[in-house]
């Protein structure tokens, strides 16, 4: 009479483990995930970071505010006329370090629309947690070379 094994059960519950462990590496971790819902710099809009296609966009969800963003803050004068309000402000992102799909994507490339003057920029998009825990969106809006971007700072929604 052989004995069943008790060796496969908890090599079977042992790989399940295991494939759970690696799946959830691959997902970013919440707090340097840009998905979700952002304060723009200027604390004007609330943009919601979403898949869309095989990227991820930003598209306004709440209006706030009119600040500009030029030195002093006064009233902003946008040159597109069109309601802020479902906007995408926010086009394209793809990661750009996929080529090692072990790993969660820690930045991203796409555009941003500046609708104060009416321009397009090349963008990159990181998060970072050094100064706000729930995360900081970190957008580099530049022509030509990141170099010569400036940074803007949004923070994320709170959680209810």
């Amino acid at each position: 009479m052989t004995m069943p094994s008790l060796h496969r059960p908890g090599r079977a519950f042992a790989a399940v483990v295991l494939s759970v462990a690696a799946a959830a590496q691959a997902q970013p971790s919440p707090a340097s995930d840009p998905r979700g819902r952002w304060i723009t710099a200027n604390g004007n809009l609330e943009v919601e970071i979403a898949p869309c296609g095989t990227a991820l966009c930003g598209t306004v969800v709440k209006v706030l505010g009119n600040r500009s963003m030029a030195p002093g803050g006064g009233d902003m004068q946008p040159a597109d006329a069109r309601p802020a309000l479902g906007m995408t402000l926010l086009q394209d992102f793809k990661p750009v370090d996929a080529a090692d799909a072990s790993r969660p994507p820690t930045e991203w490339a796409g555009q941003i629309y500046n609708r104060e003057n009416g321009k397009t920029y090349s963008c990159n998009m990181t998060v970072s947690t050094a100064t706000h825990a729930d995360g900081e969106l970190l957008l580099r809006a530049y022509v030509g070379l990141p170099l010569f971007g400036k940074t803007q700072h949004w923070l994320r929604v709170a959680q209810n």
